[in-house]
């Protein structure tokens, strides 16, 4: 996501200055949960657990302004999620070259947008004129994504992800990651432009273990998951939840009701926030009885999973 805000302010602006956002109020290392505050009126509330930032970044030109804030969250040693968040304000001038770039980067780039891939597990888009609302769900090739990308510019973009986990060097990724990412911009509702991406690791959603590991070989691809009932329960449940998710970020971004997405029929109650607290604190204990030497790693996992699935 980072790349797509980068290529277009390179388009359009010669130089940049630092402007005011509370986006610059974090820094790199820090943890946070909760919620980020983007600005003055806008908060983005975080899923649950302890945050680090690893990248933010903060420009502005021509009366228009760019924000974004990537973090991470390691639990145990294992990557968890990697969530990146971004908003541009767009209503500044040159706005027919404003509303032609946007549009060619979100519909016309030839490695990623909104439009149908065969690696998308599912799009659903509302698009009238310069106004769009993406919601799009797929899997990762984690390892192929971070070293080997097919768009090879991508390399440079996700050095500051690279860099967070070489600084945890212990940490193990997982082989296979899902996915969503929303979008919506309207001139119509303030010309602010809203991107989130976020990655998770399957093991946090209980998914079965993957014995095929590539983008077009996964169980995860929506070509095969029909064999494979455990991965479609997985695949159904992080829908669920992100489809949730997009209705908190149109409602931020203050979508106009005709603009927003049907997405209920994709959400039911048993999701990730399942996870009540109750549930949490559980975890919590087990983890300090793992990291005191009272359980061991088997011993950990068995349970957690025992407390995950009843």
């Amino acid at each position: 996501m980072k790349k797509i805000f980068i290529i277009y302010f390179l388009i359009f602006f010669c130089f940049f200055s630092q402007v005011n956002s509370k986006i610059s109020s974090y820094s790199r290392g820090q943890e946070v949960s909760g919620f980020i505050k983007l600005n003055n009126k806008i908060k983005f509330n975080l899923p649950k657990g302890k945050w680090e930032v690893f990248d933010r970044y903060i420009d502005s030109g021509y009366g228009m302004q760019w924000n974004l804030i990537s973090l991470g969250r390691i639990e145990n040693n294992e990557l968890i999620e990697i969530l990146e968040i971004g908003y541009s304000n767009l209503a500044g001038a040159f706005v027919k070259y404003v509303d032609h770039g946007l549009n060619e980067i979100m519909f016309k780039n030839k490695y990623d947008g909104c439009y149908e891939r065969p690696e998308y597990y599912l799009l659903e888009l509302f698009k009238k004129g310069v106004t769009h609302n993406c919601f799009r769900i797929r899997h990762f090739d984690v390892f192929k994504e971070l070293n080997n990308p097919d768009d090879i510019t991508a390399k440079g973009y996700l050095a500051p992800l690279k860099q967070y986990l070489r600084s945890n060097s212990d940490v193990t990724i997982p082989k296979v990651g899902l996915s969503s990412f929303h979008s919506y911009f309207s001139r119509t509702a303030g010309g602010n432009w809203f991107l989130v991406q976020y990655l998770i690791n399957p093991k946090y959603l209980n998914g079965p273990e993957n014995n095929f590991f590539t983008e077009e070989t996964s169980e995860y691809h929506k070509q095969n998951i029909n064999r494979f009932s455990d991965h479609k329960k997985t695949m159904e449940k992080w829908i669920s939840i992100s489809a949730k998710r997009h209705k908190e970020i149109e409602i931020i971004s203050n979508s106009k009701s005709h603009h927003k997405l049907q997405l209920d029929k994709y959400i039911f109650a048993d999701s990730l926030e399942l996870q009540s607290d109750e549930l949490v604190d559980q975890i919590k204990k087990l983890n300090e009885l793992y990291k005191s030497g009272v359980l061991s790693k088997e011993e950990f996992e068995k349970a957690k999973s025992k407390i995950l699935n009843q």
